[in-house]
């Protein structure tokens, strides 16, 4: 008998420890669900278009046009754009039409501007669910060149990838002021 009632107690001890492993088991991941929210929130918002047919040129002057904007700003402008509102800027000497006073070689790249469109309000979507507030931050894009695969006849396809980026305003004077010293700290050695 003792040696059953040590038996019994023995496993009564087992499983009180198994209890015990299988609850720390289900509070693990309930934790790490706590800091997946809190990884969501970032300090900025990215979206790249890969692979897109544009020219590079093109995707060059409308990022130059929205850089440093406000996302409402910049998403109101494409669509001028797309319109024939607004023409862009271009500053190489292939466009010499004066499309208004003031405006001299500038063009309406629709096509482009209907791909930029679609990125810009991705843009927005990916801000809102990061939790950015829309009015301190502005857009930061870069367009890149892509490989041209071949059309018929050997010609080629344009072919541009798209990085836009939502950086918080005082982000970027910091970002200006530490390139600045380390400018003249170059110089001066």
């Amino acid at each position: 008998m003792a040696e059953e009632t040590k038996t019994t107690q023995a496993t009564e001890e087992v499983k009180q420890v198994e209890n015990k492993e299988v609850k720390e088991i289900k509070t693990k991941p309930a934790v790490a669900k706590e800091n997946k929210k809190e990884n969501l929130k970032r300090e900025f918002a990215l979206v790249n278009g890969i692979n897109i047919s544009m020219s590079r040129k093109e995707a060059g002057h409308i990022c130059d046009m929205i850089r440093n904007k406000n996302i409402d700003e910049a998403i109101k402008m494409v669509d001028e754009v797309i319109i024939f509102k607004r023409p862009v800027r271009m500053t190489s000497r292939e466009y010499p039409h004066q499309h208004g006073k003031g405006v001299a070689g500038a063009c309406y790249p629709i096509e482009a501007a209907k791909h930029f469109a679609i990125l810009l309000k991705n843009l927005k979507a990916n801000a809102l669910h990061h939790e950015l507030e829309l009015e301190k931050v502005v857009i930061f894009c870069k367009a890149n060149g892509a490989s041209r695969p071949y059309r018929r006849g050997g010609a080629r396809f344009k072919r541009t990838h798209v990085m836009l980026k939502l950086i918080k305003k005082e982000d970027k004077k910091q970002e200006k002021i530490k390139n600045s010293k380390n400018k003249t700290k170059g110089e001066k050695k």
